[in-house]
């Protein structure tokens, strides 16, 4: 069976009684060529054990299962499972679980499914839910490689220096945890049904230690998404908003100039070392 056949996929889908569902964000490969160029992408061989969600009806979950020691498809859509029980049924290393990623014990599932194999991810995630499953993967700290297929606007902020327009705090998260590198782009014809926009496959290759060093890591976060909440505002006002009862305006503006940074500077101009060493300041600051 070719899974990434249209009418194949049509014949499957009714035979099974299947319905998409759009709060879902079902959208199933129809270019055999693109499963192919992920498994290969993401570097799977047959040490690896793959965690992938949201798997359809298996086109990508089939290639990866040629090259993987193990995949384990988790997928949230109970009337895709029967449908994955037959286009998976010849494939042996792989297990289907029925249930909610951002409700799954990572860990829990890892050291179960992949004993002696190295842990990646390999997925097209669901649109819906791309940013909140990539923070559970990530602060799993269990993958040493993730890659995943998502919306390219997303890829990109997931990718975005320092000073760009898509540059937030969700560039910042993933920076810090990871090293993203944008693979290349799948245009809406090679899905069914065909989506409004582009999608990326990007790879995030985990990261040993932070990119930069931290003394208090939720700190951290907190002045990153203060300097993120209202873009408009300059730092100084943004991290006043959220500091104010603590801290004085000029206090707060004593330690951005000794950190270099003008009191006009927007927060979308710091890098994380710098977001670092504000944050070091703002900590010594705010200490008893």
């Amino acid at each position: 069976m070719n899974l990434c056949d249209q009418n194949e996929i049509r014949r499957v889908l009714t035979r099974h009684g299947f319905h998409f569902s759009k709060s879902k964000g079902q959208n199933f490969l129809v270019d055999d060529s693109v499963p192919e160029k992920i498994v290969s992408s993401a570097e799977v061989d047959a040490g690896c054990g793959v965690l992938e969600i949201g798997p359809g009806i298996g086109a990508l979950t089939a290639a990866l299962s040629q090259k993987a020691g193990k995949v384990t498809a988790v997928e949230l859509d109970r009337g895709l499972l029967p449908v994955l029980r037959e286009t998976l049924s010849s494939r042996g290393n792989v297990e289907l679980i029925s249930g909610d990623i951002l409700k799954t014990d990572l860990r829990m599932l890892v050291k179960r499914s992949f004993p002696g194999l190295k842990p990646v991810v390999c997925a097209n995630l669901p649109y819906n839910i791309t940013s909140p499953v990539l923070l559970a993967l990530i602060k799993s700290y269990c993958f040493q490689r993730i890659t995943v297929m998502v919306q390219r606007e997303v890829a990109l902020r997931m990718c975005s220096p320092a000073g760009r327009a898509d540059y937030g705090a969700f560039s910042v998260f993933v920076q810090y945890h990871a090293e993203p590198t944008l693979l290349f782009d799948v245009p809406p014809s090679c899905f069914f049904p065909r989506p409004k926009v582009t999608s990326s496959v990007i790879s995030l290759k985990t990261r040993g230690d932070p990119a930069a060093p931290v003394e208090d890591e939720a700190l951290f976060f907190q002045v990153v998404r203060a300097a993120f909440a209202q873009r408009r505002k300059t730092l100084l006002n943004a991290l006043f908003a959220v500091f104010g009862s603590r801290l004085s305006k000029d206090t707060l503006r004593g330690i951005l100039e000794s950190c270099g940074f003008p009191a006009d500077i927007r927060g979308e101009r710091l890098d994380i070392p710098a977001f670092a060493a504000l944050s070091r300041r703002i900590g010594a600051a705010l200490a008893p």
